[in-house]
């Protein structure tokens, strides 16, 4: 290759390499103006929507503008209206505060002549009485005294009636006071009134024994309570401790526990829990038994073991000094005697007899009176109608229709009120006896007196010559208010002064 053509190779690429950068330059300036015109193309439609988004906030925000200046006006109206009426009502009161001044400044007047009338007619009617004693020579006492004796002979029968009425009312209000004054006495002195019935003495063979009952810090009593669910009373009585409770077979369950630790001698909570777990199933069993056994010596058929279980709950309560359970069978024995008599249905008394009470079984536990809550169990083991009516009705709380109901009623007023019922001396219940008569027999126009429901009633017998229906009603209430004052007697008294007269004529 010669040098002409290495130049020439040389210039070609040269031209080569200057019309590439040329043609590549052009290139790169088209691509430029493009790019330019697209980003003011962008920019301007950028413009164009900031142009519409602030002409659209400009027309919300005039329209809220508006619309606030609407409910501006609005406001402005409804208080304008709300003044107005203020403004109305406060001239309104204006006038009424001046009208009771107005009236307050009459009345004021008007009492203070009421006043001066009020003394002038006292005065009038001091010199009225003084005139008509100077007239009548008579005292002022002489005087309401006759005039008293001249309305009771003239109104006789409206004052018997009237003091009927007064004697019911009184009753009634008596009744509720008396209530308020039980609830109230029952609140302070309950505990003197039941720590006989809820506490029960256990005997220790040693004053030593109460150390280890107690144990260290306490921990055996502490877990005897809890276990068992009663209190102890650790005093200073000598060879005993208290058990404290108001479930009565909580009580038996603690005592019997207590009594076979004692014995045992091995005294710690793990012993405590094992020995409570065993005495609890026995007693159960106890139960159990005593309400069969109760059942089968009355020939009770039909009732249901856990019915059972309730009836010989009965055998650990104690009310008015009776043992619940055998008061039961007392009176389910009563029953069906009077039942057999009078033709009514003996099953059905016996059995109601034996279950009327059931509700003291749980009455420490449920609330009301316990021949509604026994009602309510015996409902739930389907006893019949007509003995859940006896049972109901046994207290009175419920009026009682049948003569099942009435024979009930009556057998358990002779299992509470004959003679020993509640663990009185006879000598002292017929002395009691005698000296209600004697005292009712003291009275002028009393020619006998008879003491019956074992001293609940009084039944006083009058001439009807010497004394009527009004001094009658009198003669009750003076009586009554003897008795009270003079004796001592459980529960209250009945006074009922009768007054018969009896005329006879022959036909010749």
């Amino acid at each position: 290759m010669n040098l002409m053509t290495i130049l020439l190779l040389v210039l070609g690429l040269g031209a080569g390499g200057a019309g590439g950068f040329y043609y590549r330059t052009n290139q790169l300036k088209g691509e430029d103006q493009k790019k330019r015109r697209e980003q003011d193309r962008a920019l301007q439609d950028a413009k164009n929507k900031a142009n519409d988004i602030v002409l659209k906030a400009k027309n919300e925000a005039m329209k809220a503008h508006e619309e606030s200046q609407k409910e501006e006006r609005i406001k402005r109206k409804k208080f304008e209206e709300t003044q107005s009426r203020l403004m109305k009502k406060e001239q309104s009161l204006d006038s009424k505060v001046d009208h009771l001044d107005k009236l307050k400044s009459e009345l004021e007047e008007k009492t203070d002549s009421l006043k001066e009338d009020r003394e002038k007619a006292k005065q009038l009617l001091v010199e009225q009485e003084e005139k008509l004693a100077e007239v009548a020579s008579l005292s002022t006492e002489e005087a309401k005294t006759l005039l008293m004796k001249q309305i009771e002979t003239e109104f006789k029968g409206e004052l018997i009636d009237y003091a009927k009425k007064l004697e019911r009312e009184m009753k009634d209000e008596v009744d509720e006071k008396a209530k308020q004054i039980l609830a109230d006495a029952i609140q302070r002195y309950a505990s003197e009134t039941t720590v006989e019935s809820t506490t029960t003495s256990v005997s220790l063979p040693g004053d030593d024994m109460k150390g280890r009952i107690i144990g260290r810090e306490g921990r055996n009593i502490n877990a005897f309570e809890t276990v068992t669910g009663v209190d102890v009373i650790v005093d200073d009585t000598p060879g005993s401790i208290i058990i404290s409770g108001f479930d009565p077979i909580r009580r038996y369950i603690a005592k019997i526990t207590l009594e076979r630790l004692v014995e045992d001698g091995r005294i710690h909570p793990a012993r405590i829990e094992e020995t409570y777990g065993k005495v609890k199933e026995e007693v159960n069993v106890l139960i159990k038994e005593l309400g069969e056994k109760a059942a089968f010596e009355l020939g009770v058929a039909g009732l249901q073991p856990n019915l059972l279980k309730i009836l010989g709950r009965l055998k650990f309560r104690i009310a008015y000094g009776q043992n619940v359970l055998k008061h039961s069978m007392e009176v389910a024995f009563l029953a069906a005697e009077l039942a057999g008599m009078l033709g009514a249905n003996i099953d059905m008394c016996k059995k109601a007899g034996i279950l009327h009470d059931i509700g003291k079984a749980v009455d420490h536990e449920v609330q009301g009176k316990h021949a509604i809550i026994g009602r309510d169990i015996l409902k739930k083991f389907g006893i019949s109608k007509e003995i859940l009516h006896c049972v109901e009705a046994n207290e009175g709380d419920v009026e009682a229709e049948s003569i099942e109901a009435k024979i009930i009623q009556v057998a358990n007023l002779i299992s509470v009120s004959r003679p020993g019922a509640n663990k009185e001396n006879l000598d002292q219940f017929i002395k009691r006896l005698t000296e209600i008569e004697t005292l009712a027999s003291s009275f002028e126009g009393v020619n006998k007196a008879f003491s019956v429901q074992a001293g609940r009633e009084l039944r006083v017998f009058v001439s009807p010559d010497e004394v009527d229906d009004l001094q009658a009603i009198k003669l009750s209430h003076r009586i009554a208010r003897k008795i009270e004052k003079d004796l001592q007697y459980p529960g209250k008294i009945k006074v009922e002064v009768l007054r018969e007269l009896r005329t006879e004529a022959f036909a010749e």
